[in-house]
């Protein structure tokens, strides 16, 4: 390749791949206009702005760094991101002008330069998302988008038909000009035969669209090390390397949107290095590859860090599908603090039964500490018990106890009681933040069901459609009229004590919500009939319903009960 060249010339009679080793594809669309757009929406919308000027410069697609194999295959190491969506857009806009006409002859030669050439395709993703991509978007054979098998597939598929759809009212001479522009762009290329070299211009080089995550330049940094410090035949290391990134980024896909890549470069830290105070990845790494040894180390910890992102791939799919524990955790959110247990529960193979009752203990911590608010802090309260749990002693009995002590210590000691009972108590008199009202509302709806006795199988949060937060007293009274529609007089007292708190929260689906707003309090109750909760409601308000606030305190009062005795 040359170095400043097109677009057209990087992509005609070459084989382009994304190695296996490399994350896959990361651009994300933005359907609705009030949203902030996405890397897919700021595509199409410089490639506009550039039509749309009277620049005479080519547009600019920035730099593409390559590993150059045999017979005209290339590795791209840097700027597949860029490339796959130009070729996705590639891809949407010939289907476009076809659908019009036929294509000329030199837009046939440019469609086989480009795109595909009789049986050959240009460019191809990572392996676990190719035949999808020349399926849906190079041949297009596949039209059903069910099922698929990872984030980075939905990621191409939207990009598809975002460029489709895009492009579906837009004139032949329209598109015209934007095949010219594409294929005519500029854009320089570094092709190595040298995969040292490669990673090493990659840790240093800066470009458009996503920054590289912690976990992305960490990979290289250890690629790199092993080709500069390894002893004799690198291809084994460097293989063993890129069969577990393979298998990171496929866990990646798998379940990025429950949780962010580089805080599981953390929470693996904190396993590895058996301490909770772990903070920085990067300065840590960095460190232990200046002081030697480092070959041994990049090969346990990535075997640790992939059999993390492994068992969290159980932890958020499978297993939070059958284990209402797990499930409970997972909804509650902001869960930081409790991953590394769980994560050394699964890696010393602990019984689904320890790991569902460990999930448990650690819910009812990372509630108190949410609805508490303390600025104390928590992970020097529990530090001792982490690094006593271990393959050698992997009971949960350290952990649960201490747990159990923290929620009942008394005032006295006064640096554990920070999450104690009575500050519990305390911190739900008032309104709360409604995520987590929600939450306790659904477990207050589960107790409901099961009439306070263990065994009963429990709703899932998943169940309710789009949960809201209802003001059983709506927060602005029907006409000003609260005593007619059925509601306390809006006086200081009502509006600081009661319209916010526990006893005038109800948990619905957002619809219904939407639908009722602040009606009066009979059509309202007419319409709770769903969850236990609702129907509670009703038994409460029995004849002429008014909702007072003896009736608000008596109801806060028995959810104030519940959360006393299960949290």
């Amino acid at each position: 390749m040359e170095t400043l060249t097109t677009i057209r010339n990087v992509l005609a009679g070459n084989k382009i791949f994304v190695p296996a080793y490399q994350r896959a594809y990361s651009w994300d669309t933005e359907k609705e206009k009030s949203k902030p757009v996405k890397q897919i929406n700021e595509f199409i919308a410089d490639l506009e702005d550039y039509h749309k000027s009277s620049a005479r410069a080519p547009y600019y697609f920035g730099h593409f760094l390559f590993e150059k194999h045999e017979q005209n295959r290339f590795g791209v190491i840097d700027g597949q991101q860029r490339l796959t969506s130009i070729v996705i857009f590639l891809a949407a806009l010939f289907t476009r002008l076809k659908s019009l006409r036929k294509l000329t002859e030199h837009e046939q030669e440019l469609y086989e330069d480009m795109i595909k050439r009789n049986s050959t395709y240009h460019f191809t993703t990572v392996d676990y998302d190719h035949q999808l991509f020349r399926d849906y978007v190079i041949d297009q054979t596949k039209k059903n988008t069910s099922g698929l098998d990872t984030s980075s597939a939905q990621r191409i598929v939207d990009a598809f038909d975002f460029f489709t759809a895009y492009l579906n009212d837009k004139t032949d001479s329209h598109l015209i000009r934007l095949l010219t522009i594409v294929q005519e762009a500029s854009c320089t290329t570094h092709p190595v035969a040298n995969e040292s070299e490669a990673i090493q211009m990659f840790i240093f080089q800066n470009n458009r669209g996503k920054k590289p995550s912690n976990l992305e330049i960490m990979k290289a940094q250890f690629m790199f090390h092993i080709h500069l410090h390894a002893d004799g035949d690198k291809t084994d290391l460097v293989d063993e390397l890129k069969t577990r990134f393979e298998k990171i980024y496929k866990s990646i896909s798998s379940i990025e949107y429950r949780i962010n890549e580089d805080d599981v470069l953390v929470y693996t830290l904190r396993v590895f290095f058996n301490s909770l105070w772990e903070t920085s990845a990067t300065e840590r790494v960095d460190k232990i590859l200046s002081e030697g040894n480092a070959i041994a180390f990049i090969q346990s910890f990535t075997r640790t860090l992939a059999e993390c992102f492994e068992y969290l791939t159980a932890f958020f799919n499978t297993d939070e599908k059958k284990q209402i524990e797990i499930h409970s955790l997972v909804t509650l959110g902001g869960i930081g603090i409790a991953v590394p247990f769980v994560l050394k529960a699964y890696l010393f193979g602990l019984p689904m039964r320890q790991v569902t009752e460990l999930c448990a203990a650690l819910e009812i911590l990372v509630l108190r500490h949410r609805l508490i608010g303390t600025r104390a802090d928590i992970t020097s309260r529990l530090n001792d018990v982490y690094q006593k749990f271990t393959l050698e002693n992997p009971g949960i009995g350290d952990i649960t106890g201490r747990i159990r002590w923290m929620k009942d210590i008394s005032y006295d000691s006064w640096w554990w009681a920070y999450w104690n009972k009575q500050e519990l108590e305390r911190s739900i008199q008032g309104g709360l933040n409604h995520t987590t009202a929600k939450f306790l509302l659904w477990k207050y709806e589960n107790f409901l069901r099961s009439g306070g006795k263990a065994g009963y199988a429990q709703m899932r949060y998943s169940d309710i459609a789009f949960p809201d937060l209802e003001h059983i007293a709506p927060q602005t009274p029907t006409n000003g009229e609260p005593v007619a529609a059925g509601y306390p007089d809006y006086d200081e007292e009502f509006r600081n004590q009661y319209v916010n708190c526990l006893g005038n929260y109800l948990l619905l689906s957002a619809s219904h919500n939407r639908s009722i707003g602040n009606r009066p309090f009979t059509e309202k109750r007419s319409t709770y009939t769903y969850l236990q909760q609702q129907l509670e409601i009703q038994r409460m308000t029995p004849g002429e319903p008014l909702w007072t606030k003896e009736l608000i305190a008596e109801r806060k009062a028995e959810i104030t009960k519940f959360i006393m005795d299960h949290f």
